[in-house]
C-alpha cells in the first residue's frame, strides 16, 4: 500500500504523513512546478504545470489497496475505478455509492457559476477542528487497509 496525496494546495499533508510514517506506509506527493513541495518522509514527485498533469500522474500511479487523498471528485471517482480508496482533505471517505451524487453536485454548480454573473465567496478558512477530523477519518481508513491486506 502506497499513500498518494494531490499535494497541490493540500492543508492535511503533514498530518497524512504523521500517520503513514506511525504505519510504516509509503507516501508519494505529486505537485506541479507552481507548487513544489519538500517533505523529511515523502517521496515527491514535480509534475509538469500543464492542466490536469498532477491528476494524471496520479490516477497512473495508483493502483488497487493503495489510498488517494484530494480535493477532486474526478481524481477520487478514477482511483475508486482502479481499486484505491479515497478520501476528500474535509476527512470524506470517497465510496461507490457517493461517487456520483458528488460528480453530479459538481457539474451543477459549474454550470451555476457559469451563469451568474456574481462572484462567489471561497472556502470558509480551515480550523484545527477540521485537521482533527480529517486525521479521525484517515486513521480509520489505514487501519481498515491494513486489516484488508492480512
Amino acid at each position: 500500500m502506497t499513500i498518494y496525496i494531490d499535494a497541490d494546495a493540500c492543508p492535511v499533508t503533514r498530518i497524512a504523513e504523521r500517520v503513514a510514517k506511525e504505519h510504516f506506509i509509503p507516501v508519494v506527493l505529486l505537485c506541479d512546478t507552481n507548487h513544489v513541495q519538500t517533505s523529511d518522509y515523502s517521496e515527491v514527485k514535480i509534475i509538469g504545470a500543464g492542466a490536469d498533469a498532477v491528476d494524471i500522474a496520479l490516477i497512473n500511479l495508483c493502483k488497487r489497496g493503495d489510498i488517494v487523498i484530494t480535493q477532486d471528485y474526478g481524481v477520487a471517482a478514477m482511483a475508486l475505478g482502479k481499486g484505491a480508496k479515497a478520501i476528500h482533505q474535509s476527512g470524506r471517505i470517497y465510496s461507490d455509492d457517493n461517487i456520483s451524487g458528488l460528480l453530479e453536485s459538481r457539474h451543477i454548480a459549474k454550470v451555476q457559476r457559469g451563469k451568474s454573473k456574481n462572484h462567489l465567496k471561497g472556502p470558509r478558512k480551515r480550523t484545527a477542528e477540521d485537521d482533527k477530523r480529517f486525521e479521525e477519518s484517515f486513521i480509520g481508513l489505514v487501519l481498515s487497509c491494513i486489516s484488508s491486506e492480512d
